[in-house]
């Protein structure tokens, strides 16, 4: 008996589903694109179930006729590609020929579709990759598929899938991919009745397309980007530094576009943006690159979210490029007009950069602060590997009352704090590193007590990008553990009805989105922490440079009873010390190196 069969055309679908069918998303994609394709200007989606139940894509495209909506049941059965060179130089979204029998082997999936100035249509209906059913119908203007009960027949796939607000946010996500890459195109996208996106075409300005995908307040943090090299063409938009987030889910980039996910492309986006951006945290870019269909190959990963360049280097040289030229003329024209020579804010940030260089330090501490072309530096002097490590120990248990005892002398540059401790050591303070800590002190002790929220007349509304607000809606009772009470105030909009005390002026829609990768829904007071130190660099932000004798008497008996032990979001140093010995010495130094 033989060994080898010939699998059937069922199975073989089943297997094809399971590479283009990861989940709902996968579904939105496919259909999407097939409606993109199509040359329709208007495209909505319905969903329920967070896309398990219902996915169905209505569009006004170029619709199809009998004999080829059955055709389009069959696996590699396709309008976009005829000969072998097709395949070289893809232009349409879908070339394959295997989303739609894919996606009908493992769902119930009905089709109506009708081609222009067509007095009847056609229904074709699959189950499970059974028999293809079609009648006539009455036209439609397009093309409208539903697919119910998605893995209906495959229920161990189903295991897989997250909840159903998590694989609502990833439909939503899909949307919004191919809503950027298509602003002339119109999408609404319902669940269950309810709006979640919708965005009418904007032939226009794309700035209000991302505005619409990604939230209102991004619009005015938009910068134009654009290159032009042999075989490329990249342009779009970034936002300021300034509008940034805690994770890459704001960077889309589009290669003829088609949305991907490139290593070597992220890579560039985020080498350009270097120094712009603070440590931990991530640009939002659009970035559309234009290149010859010969140059790009499409057709290296299931669900076509990656491509392979025949010039990668010159690709992600090119999307460098344009990011740093924005980049540079933001700054130049945000660059405020240069101080005078004589401005003693000028000296002030001399010294400060020279403490911040500073890193030559002794086993035992007596070694200087100094620097190797200073004429303090000392050869034998053994180096250091951060900023106020003179005496390391300090910062990780600092004496008994240590806080208590600094006499406070003034502000250097309008950043840190100077102070006396005993002995005459000179103390520099890194204010929001120690607000930061005492905050989260307060924070977790009030988690651990399981303190409510106190009543609260504060009120404020946020309005999120569509995703981010589908994952916040996921959180709100995680939220309620750590004292933010937030209730849906349509579409993607929450109504914020208590805060932490000291959080009433943070910038709430930075925070939330900030929050969002740390919330944890598990419980335990532990599964806080996370949150709970993103609450506290928040609340540090409006450290003051010039504290009143009350806070700065507050602030330093809150870090004597800190405990050191715990690393926070930063791990910033919150003191540096410098002898008056070591000081002395230095200037003796420098008086011998001047003779």
């Amino acid at each position: 008996m033989a060994k080898v069969a010939v699998l059937s055309d069922v199975l073989i679908n089943k297997i094809a589903a399971g590479e283009v069918v990861e989940r709902p998303a996968s579904v939105v994609k496919e259909l999407v694109e097939n409606a993109l394709d199509a040359g329709a200007t208007t495209v909505r989606v319905g969903l329920a179930g967070g896309g398990l139940r219902l996915v169905s894509v209505a569009d006004d495209g170029h619709g199809m006729s009998r004999e080829d909506a059955i055709l389009a049941m069959t696996r590699h059965a396709t309008s976009k590609l005829r000969t072998v060179d097709d395949l070289f130089g893809i232009r349409t979204m879908g070339f394959r020929g295997e989303a739609l029998p894919a996606i009908a082997s493992v769902s119930r999936l009905r089709l109506l579709t009708s081609e222009p100035g067509a007095t009847v249509g056609t229904q074709v209906e699959v189950e499970g990759g059974g028999e293809v059913i079609a009648r006539d119908a009455a036209p439609v203007g397009g093309t409208h598929i539903r697919v119910e009960e998605l893995f209906f027949n495959t229920p161990a796939r189903r295991k897989f899938l997250k909840s159903q607000q998590t694989e609502l946010g990833h439909c939503e996500d899909a949307v919004i991919r191919l809503a950027l890459a298509h602003p002339e195109v119109a999408f609404h996208v319902e669940h269950e009745g309810k709006s979640l996106f919708a965005s009418p075409a904007t032939k226009g300005d794309l700035r209000e397309r991302i505005a619409g995908a990604l939230g209102a307040d991004i619009h005015r943090h938009l910068v134009p980007v654009e290159e032009r090299r042999l075989g490329v063409t990249v342009h779009g938009f970034i936002a300021r530094p300034e509008y940034n987030r805690s994770t890459a889910r704001g960077i889309y980039t589009f290669v003829n576009r088609r949305y991907v996910r490139d290593r070597a492309l992220n890579a560039a986006i985020q080498r350009a943006f270097g120094d712009s951006l603070p440590g931990g945290r991530q640009p939002v870019v659009v970035l559309f690159l234009e290149v010859d269909p010969r140059d790009v190959d499409v057709n290296v990963h299931p669900q076509k979210l990656e491509v392979r360049f025949q010039d990668a280097r010159g690709v992600s040289d090119a999307v460098s490029a344009a990011i740093l030229r924005a980049l540079r003329e933001t700054n130049a024209a945000d660059a405020p007009e240069a101080a005078p020579a004589s401005d003693p804010s000028q000296y002030a940030l001399a010294v400060e950069r020279f403490l911040q260089r500073a890193q030559w330090a002794t086993a035992d501490g007596a070694a200087p602060l100094a620097v190797a072309d200073s004429p303090w530096a000392r050869p034998e002097a053994a180096r250091t590997p951060g900023f106020g490590e003179a005496r390391p120990t300090i910062n990780e248990a600092p004496p008994p009352g240590y806080f208590a005892q600094l006499r406070y002398i003034g502000t250097l540059a309008r950043r840190f704090w100077l102070c006396e401790a005993q002995g005459g050591t000179l103390v520099v303070l890194d204010p929001h590193a120690a607000f930061e800590r005492a905050r989260f002190e307060a924070l977790w002790a009030r988690a651990q007590a399981g303190t409510p929220s106190e009543p609260s007349l504060f009120q404020a509304t946020v309005d999120l990008p569509a995703v981010e607000a589908r994952l916040l809606g996921e959180r709100i009772d995680a939220l309620a553990r750590i004292g933010l009470e937030l209730e849906p105030f349509g579409g993607t909009s929450f109504a914020v009805r208590a805060v932490p005390r000291g959080l009433e002026q943070s910038d709430l829609r930075a925070l939330l989105l900030d929050l969002l990768p740390a919330l944890s829904p598990e419980p335990g007071t532990e599964t806080l922490v996370p949150a709970l130190k993103v609450l506290a660099c928040h609340a540090a932000n409006g450290a003051p440079t010039e504290p009143s004798a009350e806070v700065r008497t507050a602030l330093f008996r809150e870090l004597d009873a800190a405990d050191v032990h715990r690393s926070l979001r930063h791990d910033q140093v919150v003191v540096a010390e410098l002898p008056l010995l070591e000081l002395e010495r230095r200037a003796r130094g420098l008086h011998r190196d001047r003779r």
